[in-house]
């Protein structure tokens, strides 16, 4: 018997203590790089590109978007997540102990033929009713939901990279033209000047243009800041520290790319089919019907076998003693009541999340439509001043206008580029939320994103929790 277990209780599992150090983990923090083995080997096996043979000499969307889904700490808790859902698959599956016990008793007033009378009884439950297949089923379906959330976190992880990407790009492309407009900003002032200190114009003229520069100054300092920001904002997209950027050449060819037309209804409706948060609220929506399964399964009570054996006093008695719980104050009526409830409120979610969805695929088709035939209107009203300045130039050669006439027509072109970087910003931005909406494919298979590759400790061992 104590063989027996001892054996029992050499194959159970043992604590290992696994102690985190915020000192520790802000240092591996730090010293995250672009330039990881493991990153590198990540980027070869996923980059859609030609194969990686040296440094990639500058990083664009579809790289940083790989970097954002190899370190960042979101898809780390949403995989940690389904793990334990993962790992509830198993307790599902587990079958009932059966349950030992002794009951070794002595009778003092006998001694013939023995004093002792030892009972031991087996008790072996017995589920009914299919309650380990729906639990089974039920843990399947949670498994799946907590598999689509990871795809929806590898999904936001790409959006923020897109988005500080694009913030990055603009407070650039905002700087260039600001430092282009206090360029013609001072020719125009030394050209007013000039003409104040001939009395051509008033000392108001003057001050307003004075204005105009100064205010473009400040605006030029804030697209500083803007873009040292964003930068921030980029690293903190990818899960790196803002450091591991220092250096890097950025590709922002990506952010241009954008189509002339938008998906044909067919082309948003599977899209809609296939959203990863739409499947996760269906896989959630199955795990409720499992659940209720189970609670009306409950209501058919467990069997159990009693087998037992008793020594009594030199006699050998055997008996089997099956049994049952008696359905006679509740037949699980209530916990079938919630586990309905809880189907309905599982229903509404699901047909909440895809009205959602559906409404923010029309809003960001509607929308990116919207934004393209205003860069179109901008483009045309940006070509129409610089034909109207090619003429001004040759109207100056001729005497026909002054230089302050061409200095103000160059201001309002100036003005044209910062209107035209506006609408294309919000073009870009309206596409990122079209390409939100439709998440179409990473072009990553889902068992890179589904588990981390930077660190064996990242993933859990079954013997060791």
């Amino acid at each position: 018997m104590a063989s027996t277990v001892l054996l029992l209780f050499a194959g159970c599992v043992h604590f290992e203590s696994r102690p985190i150090s915020s000192t520790q983990v802000a240092a591996d923090f730090r010293a995250r790089s672009l330039d990881s083995p493991e990153l590198r080997a990540f980027l070869v096996r996923n980059r859609p590109q030609a194969p990686l043979t040296g440094p990639l000499p500058s990083w664009g969307l579809n790289e940083l978007t790989l970097v954002g889904l190899f370190y960042h700490p979101d898809l780390d808790v949403a995989r940690a997540r389904w793990a334990v859902v993962q790992a509830g698959r198993r307790t599902a599956g587990e079958r009932p102990n059966p349950t030992l016990s002794l009951a070794p008793a002595f009778n003092s007033t006998t001694r013939i033929p023995s004093p002792w009378i030892v009972a031991s009884a087996l008790d072996i439950p017995i589920e009914t009713a299919g309650k380990r297949g729906y639990r089974m089923a039920q843990a399947g379906q949670l498994a799946e939901a907590a598999r689509w959330n990871i795809a929806s976190a590898a999904w936001a992880v790409r959006s923020r990279v897109r988005q500080a990407l694009l913030e990055y790009y603009t407070a650039g492309e905002l700087q260039d033209l600001l430092q282009q407009q206090q360029a013609v900003q001072s020719e125009n002032l030394q050209i007013l000047e000039g003409q104040f200190q001939a009395g051509a114009i008033s000392a108001f003229d003057r001050t307003q243009a004075r204005i105009a520069a100064d205010g473009t100054r400040l605006a030029l300092q804030d697209a500083r800041r803007q873009r040292a920001e964003a930068r921030v904002q980029l690293a903190d997209a990818l899960g790196l520290p803002d450091t591991a950027l220092d250096g890097v050449v950025l590709s922002f060819s990506e952010l241009d790319a954008l189509p002339a037309e938008i998906p044909s209804v067919e082309a948003r409706r599977q899209a809609l089919l296939n959203r990863a948060d739409v499947l996760s609220a269906l896989a959630e929506y199955a795990a409720s019907q499992s659940a209720l399964q189970l609670e009306i399964a409950r209501q058919y009570p467990d069997i159990h076998l009693s087998p037992g054996y008793e020594f009594d006093q030199g006699d050998n008695k055997w008996s089997i003693g099956p049994s049952m719980t008696l359905p006679v104050f509740n037949r699980n009526k209530g916990a079938i009541a919630e586990a309905s409830a809880r189907r309905t409120e599982a229903a509404a979610v699901f047909k909440a999340v895809q009205a959602h969805a559906i409404g923010e695929l029309d809003k960001a088709a509607a929308g990116y439509a919207a934004a393209g035939q205003k860069v179109a209107d901008t483009d045309a009203l940006r070509l129409n001043l610089l034909q109207q300045e090619k003429s001004a130039q040759a109207m100056v050669s001729a005497g026909e206008i002054s230089k302050a006439d061409l200095a103000a027509l160059r201001l309002q072109l100036s003005a044209s580029a910062l209107a035209r970087l506006d609408s294309l910003t919000k073009y870009r931005q309206a596409y990122g939320l079209l390409e939100d909406a439709l998440q179409g494919t990473l072009g990553v298979p889902s068992s890179e994103w589904e588990s981390s590759h930077r660190s064996a400790a990242l993933h859990s061992n079954p013997s060791h929790p």
